[in-house]
């Protein structure tokens, strides 16, 4: 990619740009990259799946409560 590549931070939406030596692209910092990671973490961030993978993981815990 070329030094001149400019991308939008998905975080603060500051266009910033596209370096090897930024550890925290496509952030432009490590705070915009933290908040993200909090974000994922506290589940505001969600990849939606598939309700019947929910409801056996729901059932295994169940299961795994009971044995204990």
């Amino acid at each position: 990619m070329s030094d001149n590549l400019t991308v939008k931070c998905p975080g603060c939406g500051k266009q910033t740009k596209w370096r090897k030596d930024n550890p925290d692209r496509p952030f432009c910092s490590a705070s915009c990259k933290n908040q993200d990671f909090v974000a994922w973490a506290n589940e505001d961030h969600r990849i939606p799946g598939q309700p019947d993978f929910d409801d056996i993981l729901s059932q295994d815990l169940e299961n795994a409560e009971r044995l204990h």
